[in-house]
């Protein structure tokens, strides 16, 4: 069974296809500036067990069609594609941001999760429509294949109200659908799952924080293999400290910048979303960047640090309080997969909830799943790499599978 993930942005598609049999990767890519005078795809082929190739081409890509059709015309490649026609793929399970409340579970797309996904546009408008045009364009690329939803605020469907509900008038969750609904949902649901694994026990006896640390970062506390709550609300700016965005904050500050500094709700909307977290703070969104100006002596990296780590300690003991008894704590992403200054600092002071980190194991964890913890840790810490194309095309075997 072949499977393609497909995960389309509004000027690129970035893609992967599984030979999901042996959970192989055979090609992976990226097709990026859509639209603009010069596109570009980037495509790995690896066509057997240890050989590679690397094709890269360089033209105007029109549109989302123009480009899949390029990825297509080099997976077939008769002298170095991985499949001899479109049709040896299976399925495609596209990554869809946002199903609001109408899903929660991948699903098979048809005409009425088409009109969903489009109703959830408002929910999502940087992202829903780019799902939904790759989504589109699959279906007349690869006419024989099951296409499959998977949506990153499925897995988050299972918090409860009391935690999903913010303490506004009810009509606006009634009429505009305002409401806690997390995102990162097929990143955490997989390093959870993992995490079990690499345990030995079963999920649904465990209690996990997930904590996923990229340039957007999220926390998850997934009870008995169910999201419980999780740090990004109705949209992904809320929560921890992120690399461009803010996080947390008082919502005051909207209506003081408005009157203060002159700034409209787009000029606002931008400063939290891109101008806000590390680079807000110190000017650097990379934390390889900021480490290496700590070490220079820059204090505002220092600073920025700080600020990011603190407040993954205090989600954790937030997340400690709801799950009542804490089995393992995850690090995943890029930061949280590679960085042990970060991983230490979240947790430093901890060990009276029963989080006693080893610092060899954190700096050399190896690769793979990685026990961070101490033998006296009463809570284990895991680093666990994400592998949210491999999640994608698992639930989508899955589904189509029935």
């Amino acid at each position: 069974m072949n499977i393609l993930v497909i995960n389309s942005g509004s000027s690129s598609i970035k893609f992967q296809l599984l030979d999901m049999v042996a959970e192989r990767v055979l090609a992976s890519g990226l097709v990026e500036r859509i639209g603009e005078a010069l596109g570009r795809i980037k495509c790995t082929l690896r066509p057997g067990t240890g050989s590679e190739r690397v094709v890269v081409r360089e033209n105007r890509i029109a549109d989302h069609t123009s480009g899949m059709r390029l990825a297509v015309e080099i997976l077939t490649d008769p002298a170095d594609g991985v499949i001899a026609q479109p049709s040896e793929v299976t399925a495609i399970g596209h990554r869809v941001v946002h199903g609001g409340e109408d899903f929660h579970q991948p699903t098979v797309i048809d005409d009425r999760v088409l009109a969903a996904i489009a109703n959830n546009v408002p929910l999502a408008p940087l992202h829903n429509p780019a799902n939904l045009a790759g989504i589109r364009v699959a279906q007349e690329l690869f006419p024989q294949a099951a296409q499959v939803a998977v949506f990153d605020t499925a897995f988050h469907q299972t918090i409860p109200a009391h935690a999903y509900h913010y303490a506004i008038p009810y009509r606006l969750y009634e009429e505009e659908r305002i409401r806690r609904y997390g995102f990162h949902g097929t990143s955490h649901k997989y390093v959870a799952g993992e995490c079990a694994r690499a345990m030995g026990r079963p999920l649904a006896e465990l209690n996990i924080i997930t904590i996923h640390l990229g340039n957007g970062c999220s926390m998850a506390a997934v009870g008995g293999g169910r999201s419980l709550d999780c740090t990004l609300g109705f949209t992904p700016l809320e929560g921890l400290v992120m690399g461009t965005r803010s996080g947390d904050l008082d919502p005051a500050i909207h209506a003081y910048l408005a009157r203060n500094c002159g700034m409209d709700i787009e000029a606002i909307d931008t400063l939290l979303n891109k101008e806000s977290g590390l680079k807000g703070l110190c000017g650097l969104n990379d934390m390889r960047d900021i480490h290496a100006a700590i070490a220079e002596g820059d204090q505002r990296a220092r600073l920025a640090l700080e600020v990011q780590t603190y407040r993954n300690k205090k989600y954790i003991g937030a997340y400690t309080a709801v799950l009542g008894r804490v089995d393992a704590i995850v690090f995943t992403a890029g930061i949280g997969e590679n960085d042990a200054v970060t991983r230490a600092k979240s947790l430093a002071g901890l060990e009276p909830f029963g989080i006693v980190l080893d610092d060899e194991r954190n700096r050399h964890p190896g690769g793979g799943p990685a026990l961070l913890s101490h033998g006296t840790s009463r809570v284990e810490v895991w680093v666990i790499p994400t592998n949210e194309e491999l999640a994608i095309a698992r639930e989508t075997k899955a589904v189509v599978a029935g």
